[in-house]
């Protein structure tokens, strides 16, 4: 996924920027983002947290 810088004058204009580039991506690139994300905050090791939740509610994997 290529970068995009786009300048506006308000936030109003970038919030606008921000939905309508959100709405041109397909829900796989979405889902990217949101790994890339994920893994710069918690990085690359990180347990998923939905497992020890179903653990300790004692319903397993879903």
């Amino acid at each position: 996924m290529d970068r995009e810088v786009n300048k506006t004058r308000s936030f109003a204009d970038a919030d606008r920027h921000d939905r309508e580039q959100q709405w041109r991506m397909t829900p796989d690139e979405r889902f990217e983002v949101a790994a890339i994300l994920r893994e710069r905050a918690y990085g690359k090791d990180c347990p998923d947290v939905r497992e020890s939740e179903w653990q300790r509610r004692g319903q397993g994997q879903k």
